[in-house]
């Protein structure tokens, strides 16, 4: 028992690795948005607060660096799913979690071209993100029918698909609110604002 507590103390990384790698994941992810995959490893790692060496230890290649930063946004996207279902109204809730898929792919169009490569050699990445995309949006949808707030014939994937096709933030933003308002019913709870 004493050689299992030994070994799984042996491979938990220590809490500055854990620490940095974290801070390295947020700066790549800020680097990614605003310059795209070719953003400087360099730059990544001073706005990370770390060497370039720390960097590399941690991500051997820019693929690695761009792959972690996908699955955390889809993980962390999938996260807030739950976590908004579980404390705000529904409406509210897919509101919210909409303007944070906004934000996703601000961080996914920037590693678009890497992703693609990425993806042809990790069918998985793809097959997973979608999956927890699409279970996320249609938990708030759900919810949302479910309380008599929003229109039966929503088809959640819809809602994003809408969402993906703007050109810029800005007008993405401002169709949250058109398909959520379009999506009430006449009740009034409803018609609360979110």
């Amino acid at each position: 028992m004493a050689d299992a507590d030994v070994t799984t103390a042996a491979r938990r990384p220590r809490a500055d690795a854990e620490r940095n790698r974290a801070r390295l994941l947020e700066a790549a992810k800020a680097a990614f948005a605003d310059k795209g995959a070719a953003a400087s490893l360099d730059e990544i790692a001073r706005a990370a607060g770390v060497g370039i060496g720390t960097l590399y230890r941690r991500f051997p290649t820019r693929d690695a660096l761009v792959e972690a930063v996908f699955r955390k946004e889809s993980d962390q996207l999938f996260a807030a799913a739950a976590r908004l279902a579980a404390t705000r109204p529904p409406v509210a809730a897919l509101r919210e979690w909409l303007l944070l898929f906004l934000d996703y792919l601000a961080v996914k169009r920037g590693m678009a071209e890497a992703l693609s490569a990425i993806a042809a050699g990790a069918p998985d990445l793809k097959a997973a993100s979608g999956a927890k995309l699409n279970d996320g949006v249609t938990l708030l949808v759900e919810r949302a029918v479910a309380s008599g707030c929003i229109r039966l014939d929503i088809e959640p994937m819809d809602l994003l698909r809408a969402l993906a096709a703007p050109a810029s933030t800005e007008a993405a933003r401002r169709l949250v609110d058109i398909l959520v308002a379009g999506m009430r019913t006449g009740r009034p709870e409803a018609a609360q604002a979110p």
